[in-house]
């Protein structure tokens, strides 16, 4: 799980999510070991990660080509995954001018967690991104246009890809100024799961 985050508000909503997909191979415990790691921020680096990995014993594929992200009209939708051994968790976040929804997608189910209005970031992530993500919001925003959201989720994006490896450099920001349909968007997807 990485890094999506979204600024929902009265005049719009902006995302953005990070690319990357890492996959682990080898001994379970060694695995989660090396992912609390990571999740954790004690990991800055790709090269850090892969020697840590090596260290390990664990083999690790790294991908900067994952799309979190997208805009179905007029509704943005971001997704992290969650892996816990075999289990697979999916958070997905929806967002349009005025409202967002968080559901999880469990076992080809659909259940949407939270709701929210308007004037609120929202941010997906393991415990490192989050935090990031968190202070860059308390100690930079003061309320302010749409652009000043978007830029100050550009800045987060960076500084979390700087601190941990588990953040490609990489991101898509999508945005709407559309008031769209949640509900038609989250039934829609709820076939699909």
């Amino acid at each position: 799980m990485t890094l999506v985050m979204a600024f929902i508000g009265k005049q719009g909503a902006v995302m953005a999510g990070d690319m990357r997909e890492i996959a682990f191979g080898g001994d379970d415990s060694r695995i989660e070991d090396l992912e609390r790691e990571l999740y954790s921020g004690s990991i800055a680096s790709d090269t850090d990660l892969a020697e840590r990995a090596d260290e390990m014993g664990v083999t690790i594929r790294v991908r900067d080509d994952k799309a979190k992200v997208s805009q179905q009209d007029g509704v943005l939708i971001g997704e992290v995954t969650e892996t816990e051994g075999a289990a697979v968790a999916k958070r997905r976040l929806y967002a349009t001018t005025g409202s967002y929804a968080i559901a999880e997608v469990l076992d080809s189910r659909l259940r949407v967690m939270q709701r929210g209005r308007a004037s609120n970031f929202v941010v997906l992530g393991n415990d490192i991104t989050k935090r990031i993500a968190n202070e860059c919001i308390r100690g930079m925003w003061e309320g302010g246009t749409i652009q000043d959201a978007l830029r100050l989720i550009m800045l987060t994006m960076q500084i979390a890809a700087s601190a941990t490896a588990s953040v490609s450099r990489t991101f898509i920001l999508v945005h709407t100024d559309r008031a769209a349909s949640l509900a038609d968007a989250i039934e829609r997807d709820s076939h699909r799961a």
